[in-house]
């Protein structure tokens, strides 16, 4: 539509002789998005973007649509028919108009700040949402390619979280046949995302969605938010298998975040377009552009690795968008090829008579010469924009990286555009990030969040979404090594949050601050998406901060939580599969008592790095992490304020030159252990060995 029609002089004659034209971001302005789609999508059962909507002059809606043609066609009105229509529609209908609009949003209004009758979900809900939610996924599964639902296809990480949450919670019911079956349908899926064209293969991380059920032909934009969640979930995948396969595609998400979407303050870029120029100069830009290949590039690129090379990614001289009548059915991509790997590298190497690991560096060295000439194109356009949400979901990623990935074995080998760091550099990344959104996007005295930064902060508040990923990323930063003052100021977010989205008598949060009267709808959302809901991650923060500290303010995580989930009773019961991430929220406030570890010693020691590792090695999404450092007043007093019984635990089980480890379940404690090795074994609920 850009194109075809507002950049059309008809087109635009006829805006701007009878309308006032006004373009939303709708990265930046979330809440006005929002409003508008759920018009839509009631009025129309359907919704998407691009998105028209013509509005009164008192902002209340009046029609609306996704895409229109710029003339009559496909069986649909064209832009110019449409804007006549509303013309005369407002100059000879306007009372009926405006009237219908206003109760339309009157009706949404009242619909979508639904509340809680009780102050909890009914008994055996939380079980049984979750294993509808487990069986709707699987029955949708896609066998033969992997993923849930067909083309196009998304990476929605909330569904690879329901179903690995659903399959460790079957093994520990004993049922471990329902448990590797749902685990095979998580890591088939999570293979066939990476060897597809979905993931960059020559500069890392991965694209919005592949536009056939092969993971083949993307929409080659990336975002932030994507690049975040599915680094959690390929590093959930290597904590489950020891596989580092799922490891080293973590590595290489996280790596092109450090490579090319970090500002120089640390603060994380929210995305990269799909189209670009096709060569200097050009006028048009064209999608995938800076990401495909012809053939004949690669001959002459790779020289005497080009064979191997097209073998391996399956580089054909016609072009490869040919695996699926849905790859290119316009023939944009004619001629040219997306890498995707469709055979097993040992076969391949071994047919070649190489070891796997020289046919894997050989890999390395093409897709770095790849990766040279490749910068010398034009660069699709970055946004720089600095969204807070989309920023403590990556936050959670680096930080948890820093951790889990110390599992990887000895000496396992990375290859370009991986880069090999020490893993506790991504926690430096998530700290960074993290002191970026406090220094430049907080305000020390309102306690408030602004939304986004560019060359500023912009003048939109933080919505929901971004105090509750905010709020999560900060809790796996100090889980997993970072300072205690992460943790207070994740409990701050958390007052703030409360005062200004908590519906204090219906429960559950509004998505917006409700301060602004041009924003027409305050809706309590809940679909867990491409992102997840701002309540679902609610929920787990709260359930989360409720295990941390003790007395009457756990108490009061817990009943928020409570009654927040008791708001979505209807849609956990009926529609469990739009709300997978709520589904495990349910799940774990069900649980009598979450897992608690404490580690006791300095911070700053290879041991407790160790300890730490340890104490995250494991997949357990019911599992809290609090580390204490004894020696230090500060911290002290931070937990004798918040949870005495910690602080008792430091003083009682400190010792100067080790690091102690218990493990707390039902107010009962481990003996201490100080060895890492000890602490697996007790958290695998396995003997340890001697």
């Amino acid at each position: 539509m850009e194109v075809e029609s507002f950049e059309d002089e008809g087109v635009a004659k006829l805006l701007n002789d009878w309308f006032v034209s006004i373009k939303v971001d709708r990265e930046e302005r979330p809440d006005v998005d929002k409003v508008y789609m759920t018009f839509v999508q009631a009025l129309y059962g359907g919704g998407g973007w691009p998105l028209s909507v013509f509005l009164s002059p008192d902002l209340k809606p009046l029609m609306g649509g996704t895409y229109f043609p710029p003339d009559d066609n496909y069986g649909r009105p064209g832009f110019k028919t449409i804007l006549r229509k509303v013309k005369d529609a407002w100059d000879n209908k306007r009372e009926m108009l405006i009237k219908s609009g206003a109760f339309a949003i009157e009706q949404l209004s009242e619909a979508l700040s639904a509340s809680a009758s009780t102050n909890k979900l009914p008994d055996g809900l939380s079980q049984n949402a979750l294993q509808l939610c487990a069986e709707q996924l699987s029955q949708s599964y896609d066998s033969r390619y992997g993923g849930f639902g067909s083309a196009p296809k998304f990476p929605r990480p909330v569904e690879i979280q329901l179903m690995l949450y659903h399959s460790k919670k079957m093994e520990d019911a004993g049922k471990l046949d329902v448990a590797k079956e749902g685990q095979k349908m998580v890591l088939f899926t999570l293979q066939c995302m990476a060897k597809g064209g979905i993931h960059d293969h020559v500069g890392g991380g991965f694209h919005r969605y592949s536009v056939d059920e092969r993971w083949h032909v993307p929409h080659f934009e990336k975002m932030l938010y994507d690049q975040g969640q599915l680094a959690n979930v390929y590093l959930d995948a290597f904590s489950i298998t020891n596989d580092v396969f799922y490891s080293l595609v973590s590595r290489d998400i996280l790596d092109y975040l450090r490579r090319d979407m970090i500002g120089p303050e640390g603060e994380i870029f929210s995305a990269e377009d799909a189209d670009s120029a096709e060569h200097e100069g050009a006028k048009k830009k064209k999608e995938g552009a800076f990401y495909i290949w012809t053939s004949k590039e690669i001959d002459d690129i790779l020289g005497e690795r080009a064979t191997l090379f097209k073998d391996h990614y399956y580089i054909k001289q016609l072009g490869n968008c040919d695996l699926s009548g849905m790859s290119d059915p316009h023939n944009e991509f004619k001629g040219t090829n997306v890498l995707i790997e469709l055979n097993d590298v040992s076969a391949l190497a071994s047919k070649l008579g190489l070891p796997t690991m020289k046919y894997l560096d050989i890999l390395g060295e093409c897709k770095q010469k790849l990766f040279n000439v490749r910068s010398k194109r034009p660069r699709p356009h970055l946004d720089d924009k600095v969204i807070v949400s989309w920023n403590g979901l990556a936050i959670s990623s680096f930080a948890r990286a820093s951790k889990v990935l110390k599992g990887e074995t000895d000496g396992t080998k990375f290859h370009f555009p991986i880069v090999g760091c020490d893993p506790k550099e991504y926690l430096e990344v998530a700290d960074k990030a993290a002191t970026f959104i406090r220094r430049h996007l907080y305000n020390e005295q309102t306690r408030r969040l602004q939304h986004s930064f560019r060359n500023g902060p912009s003048k939109a508040p933080g919505f929901l979404d971004d105090y509750a990923f905010l709020i999560s990323g900060l809790l796996d930063l100090y889980e997993f090594g970072g300072g205690i003052h992460w943790l207070v100021w994740a409990t701050e977010l958390q007052n703030t949050q409360d005062e200004v989205f908590l519906d204090r008598e219906g429960g559950g949060y509004f998505n917006t601050p409700g301060e602004d009267p041009s924003v027409l709808l305050r809706v309590k959302e809940d679909h867990d998406g491409a992102e997840p809901s701002g309540n679902s991650v609610s929920a787990i923060n709260l359930i989360r901060l409720a295990s941390m500290v003790a007395g009457s303010r756990s108490d009061y995580y817990r009943q928020t939580a409570e009654h927040l989930l008791a708001v979505f009773e209807t849609r956990l019961k009926d529609m469990a599969m739009a709300v997978p991430l709520m589904c495990c929220a349910a799940d774990l406030i069900s649980v009598p008592s979450r897992k608690q570890v404490v580690l006791v010693g300095h911070r700053e020691s290879s041991e407790f790095d160790n300890m730490l590792a340890a104490a995250h090695a494991l997949y357990d999404p019911n599992r809290t992490v609090i580390h204490i450092d004894p020696t230090k007043n500060e911290e002290m007093e931070i937990w004798e304020d918040n949870n005495s019984n910690i602080a008792l635990m430091a003083k009682n089980n400190y010792v100067p030159d080790k690091v102690v480890a218990l493990v707390c379940q039902n107010f009962t404690c481990s003996p201490p252990v100080t060895d890492p090795k000890y602490l697996e074994a007790l958290l695998s609920k396995k003997p340890a060995a001697v």
